[in-house]
């Protein structure tokens, strides 16, 4: 199957890359700040750093 895009095309295919680029980038900025976020919190729970959410609201510090 052949598809003609018309005298657009190197428009259209042009903006799909980028577009598809963009996805990429993002979707890698989100896994390496997630790898970072997750060590951060690993060297603050091995610190003594707790988080107040594991807290019951009878706690008191």
């Amino acid at each position: 199957m052949t598809m003609s895009l018309g005298p657009y095309a190197s428009f259209i295919v042009t903006s799909y890359a980028a577009a598809a680029i963009v996805v990429v980038i993002l979707i890698g900025w989100v896994m390496i700040d997630y790898r970072n976020q997750t060590q951060r919190l690993r060297e603050l729970d091995r610190s003594g750093i707790t988080r107040r959410s594991g807290r019951s609201a009878t706690d008191r510090p």
